[in-house]
């Protein structure tokens, strides 16, 4: 009889163990304890401005041509106030609005079309043309452009915001479109090449 009463026993404190076990392991999983992994997440960003949009060439940007294997067909070329620079056998050709993956298969197409048999061309660009901003900030204009610039270095090169500036969103226009987009400044937003950056004032 002792021994079925010790086994009960026995059962029933490793039963209790198992459910104290259990509301421990709810309550770390509560906000006042220990976050488990599969609810952890990176903290979001304001979106990029110009992260889902290809860079496409514009007047004033400064490109490097390489056509392997060629030395007279590669070179260092400043598109003019049409977008359009001159290559040595093709002529001129005119790359505003087209991305550097447009551009490079264009020459390739035209050295294809009567000098070389089978072109390897490359392109990159060296200096990349200005951005504008203007509205509240302290001295609006036009400033060279940076890889990887963003609306607060961007306000940061134009002296800062006037105390009436709002800075939780700005407007941009991108190169080449007609209408300005709002962006919310919850994070870094990034702006490319002959972008134009208005900062709105605000009313209160």
């Amino acid at each position: 009889m002792k021994q079925v009463n010790s086994g009960w026993a026995s059962r029933m404190l490793r039963a209790g163990l198992v459910l104290v076990f259990t509301l421990v392991l709810a309550a770390c999983q509560t906000d006042g304890g220990v976050e488990p992994v599969a609810r952890s997440a990176t903290p979001s960003l304001a979106p990029l401005a110009g992260s889902d949009i290809e860079y496409r060439l514009g007047s004033g940007d400064k490109i490097r041509v390489i056509t392997f294997g060629e030395e007279d067909l590669s070179g260092e070329f400043e598109l003019d106030g049409k977008g359009v620079f001159s290559l040595p056998l093709v002529g001129q050709i005119k790359a505003r609005g087209l991305t550097l993956r447009d551009l490079e298969q264009l020459i390739a197409d035209k050295l294809r079309g009567g000098y070389l048999r089978d072109p390897r061309v490359s392109v990159e660009v060296m200096n990349y043309r200005p951005f504008y901003i203007h509205g509240e900030v302290k001295k609006a204009g036009e400033y060279p452009y940076k890889n990887g610039l963003t609306v607060e270095n961007a306000v940061a090169t134009a002296g800062g915001y006037t105390y009436r500036a709002r800075t939780t969103y700005v407007f941009i226009r991108h190169a080449g479109e007609k209408e300005e987009k709002r962006y919310q400044l919850g994070g870094p937003v990034r702006i490319l090449p002959g972008d134009n950056v208005r900062v709105p004032e605000r009313f209160f």
